[in-house]
């Protein structure tokens, strides 16, 4: 645990900029900022070029401990609070990367073209703000690009519409602010002062908390950037999810399967002796290849999984258009990466529980389910309507991840300038498979049933309490695996499978109670008809075609467990 006494008497609090691609986002922070972390500004020469952020870049400035802060906590003072900033990449492609730095913040900084207002990226941005953060304050950015007699115009109706579209999420009546971070465009000199800045520190000091630190549990570190120095080591620079790590503890790198010891710690270049959840830090480790290691995550060694394939909870987001399909594949973001996964949905409906009292924790291995071709939206308002469905993602190479982490599904290859939503569900990780071989190990244990029924017809009647049917199976399917289930002839008897008839898929039904004299009298009638020429199993072509009118059906209704690996039928309640 982190030795409280020894850690500097600064607060971090880490803010997340957001936003459409060419919003200012950069500018912005660039504008807020005093000292520059290592990931910070654009490092990626292709990011340069474009004028646009291809990483997540960090930078912070630090200001005196707000007022209303320092009357909440009593056991620690603090003498400033540093507002780290995670200015995430608002280029439509590059939405992994936001989803990836949205996880580590405590508010978010939505920033919107004040001439051009909220466009595709932007309602995404807010949407994975929503699904990650809870606190959040918008900014009206380029000011100065509106004609200043028109200018406190255009800003109000801007201000009022993005009231308007906060107002059905969680971020309703939330602050909006507006600025000019660089005046003039990016190209500009930097002698023109940006315009609104000292309001907006002021508007942020307001909206800081105190985030709900915990230093104990297994260490976790969201990775962002990884890189050598000579004779010491290498660093790796990020951010502290959970837990905390000091000078001399041993951490594991999941992604190289290796282990390494710290050797030294920095928060924003001022050595430190350990650091805990929440921190943005520097951390010197034994000498590993950097370019291994990018991004990821480094914990306490063996408190991390590496999985195959997961059950999350489920729940569509409600701007995706398209339908969500079993066995089709979306691209998953879970932990700090995004992996292509095959989906497959499944709910539960038994009587108890169709009161709407389901939660995603209620998922169990002891539990019966029912597969779902698609995702099920219920009519009514809102997602609260939605039945509680889960989902087993099976993934097409292994994911190292935290448990019960946060997961979001989304279509990435879609039209990245098309005008629509691209993130198409979210959740949250139940169980993980670790075993390669989980197709054989694990998912038997997952009751998934599909329902299936069969009709055939009734061709003869050997005796009062048995007949023959056909046309249920094929000539090739294994009947013994239909034996003893239960049947119903469309004249009401109730019938159990007996076996296999002849080479051709035909069946031997018992009737316990016996037919009904009606029935006898239907089918005998119906049999004279019937042309001749056929062997004593095998029908005349006449005879086949005279059986698809037959007047008695037979009905099978039966269920078969997806992952069932001895393919077994069982009765379905209904028949």
């Amino acid at each position: 645990m982190a030795d409280a006494g020894n850690r500097p008497k600064t607060l971090n609090f880490n803010v997340g900029v957001l936003g459409h691609v060419d919003s200012g986002k950069t500018s912005l922070a660039r504008a807020l900022s005093s000292t520059a972390s290592t990931a910070a500004f654009d490092k990626n020469p292709q990011s340069k070029e474009r004028g646009i952020t291809l990483d997540l870049g960090f930078s912070a400035f630090t200001v005196p401990f707000p007022e209303h802060l320092s009357i909440n906590c009593e056991e620690r003072k603090y003498d400033s609070l540093q507002f780290t900033l995670v200015d995430c990449p608002g280029h439509a492609s590059l939405i992994r990367t936001i989803i990836g730095g949205a996880q580590i913040i405590d508010l978010m900084m939505l920033v919107v073209d004040v001439v051009k207002g909220m466009q595709t990226q932007t309602a995404e941005c807010l949407l994975i703000g929503q699904l990650t953060c809870s606190n959040m304050v918008v900014i009206l950015n380029k000011v100065d690009l509106l004609p200043s007699d028109k200018r406190q115009g255009a800003i109000d109706k801007m201000t009022k519409r993005m009231h308007k579209t906060l107002e059905g999420t969680r971020f309703k009546g939330c602050p909006v602010i507006a600025v000019a971070a660089k005046p003039g465009g990016p190209e500009a000199p930097d002698t023109e002062e940006a315009q609104g800045i000292s309001e907006l520190i002021e508007l942020l000091k307001s909206q800081a908390f105190l985030p709900q630190r915990d230093p104990s549990g297994a260490l976790l570190m969201a990775v962002d950037h990884c890189f050598s120095i000579r004779g010491q080591g290498t660093v790796i620079t990020g951010t502290i999810l959970q837990g905390s790590v000091n000078v001399n503890d041993t951490v594991e790198i999941p992604a190289l399967k290796v282990t390494r010891k710290v050797k030294s710690i920095q928060m924003f270049r001022k050595p430190v002796p350990s650091a805990m959840q929440g921190d943005r830090v520097g951390v010197c480790v034994t000498q590993f290849d950097p370019k291994l290691l990018e991004r990821g995550v480094v914990c306490t060694p063996g408190s991390l999984r590496t999985l195959y394939a997961a059950v999350i909870s489920v729940q569509k987001i409600e701007y995706y258009r398209g339908v969500l399909s079993s066995r089709a594949k979306f691209h998953i973001t879970v932990g700090h990466e995004t992996i292509m996964a095959r989906i497959s949905f499944f709910h539960r409906v038994p009587p108890e529980n169709q009161n709407g009292k389901q939660c995603s924790d209620s998922f169990s291995f002891d539990l019966e389910f029912h597969h779902l071709d698609e995702y099920l939206t219920c009519p009514g308002d809102g997602e609260r309507q939605e039945v509680q469905q889960w989902a087993l993602l099976e993934f097409e190479r292994p994911v190292t991840c935290p448990p019960l982490c946060l997961v979001i599904g989304s279509r990435l290859d879609s039209d990245i300038h098309g005008n629509t939503c691209r993130l198409a569900f979210h959740g949250k990780l139940l169980e993980g498979f670790e075993d390669k071989n989980y197709t054989e190990t694990a998912l038997p244990r997952l009751k998934i049933s599909k329902d299936k029924q069969k009709e055939g017809a009734v061709e003869r009647v050997t005796d009062d309490y048995t007949v023959i049917g056909r046309n249920l199976f094929k000539k090739e399917t294994n009947l013994q695996l239909f034996v003893g289930l239960k049947v119903t002839l469309s004249t009401g008897e109730n019938g159990t499978i007996e076996g296999g008839f002849g080479q051709s898929g035909k069946i031997k039904i018992r009737i316990p109670e016996g037919l009904k004299e009606e029935t006898k009298q239907l089918l005998s009638s119906s049999s004279k008809k019937k042309g001749k020429g056929g062997t004593k199993n095998e029908p005349s072509k006449s005879e086949e075609t005279k059986l698809d009118s037959q007047p008695v059906t037979i009905h099978l209704n039966f269920k078969r467990y997806v992952y069932d690996p001895h393919k077994k039928m069982v009765q379905s309640k209904h028949s």
